[in-house]
């Protein structure tokens, strides 16, 4: 006993029962949903422009909101933070900048991810630089990983 219907034999049935003028909308209306699987198999991927315009708002002047730290930051970065009560991950500091610089953005779509350079700027003329990571298939998209310089 098969438990799915043989789809072939319903059309061919459906086939046999309609005048011989009609089959082919028959077969068109049966092609039609094959097309639909293609075309929402489509994915957005971030450009180079996306993810700089994400990343100089996300870190903003002086680092990341709340939200930003909520809802646009990957797990592995929460749990990295999680893991690193004493230092902000998302800024490799301890401390909020006086200015922040996002650097051009650099997209490897093999990867799958886009990155930049950030410069952080500190108290009496000191930068500090680190990579800041994006997904290009995040949605929305999000900061990925951030990796520290020193």
């Amino acid at each position: 006993m098969r438990l799915m219907p043989y789809r072939p034999r319903a059309l061919l049935l459906t086939l046999l029962a309609l005048p011989v003028l009609s089959a082919a909308p028959v077969l068109a209306a049966e092609a039609a949903p094959a097309a639909a699987p293609a075309a929402a198999g489509h994915r957005h991927e971030h450009s180079a422009a996306e993810i700089g315009r994400f990343l100089t708002s996300f870190y903003g002047v002086h680092g990341p909101t709340g939200y930003y730290r909520e809802y646009r930051v990957s797990q592995v970065l929460k749990d990295k933070q999680t893991g690193s009560p004493d230092a902000d991950v998302l800024l490799c500091a301890q401390n909020a900048p006086q200015d922040v610089g996002i650097g051009p953005v650099t997209v490897a779509r093999s990867a799958g991810v886009g990155w930049a350079t950030v410069t952080t700027h500190w108290a009496a003329g000191a930068t500090d630089t680190f990579t800041a990571y994006v997904r290009l298939d995040s949605l929305p998209i999000r900061l990925d990983d951030v990796i520290c310089a020193g």
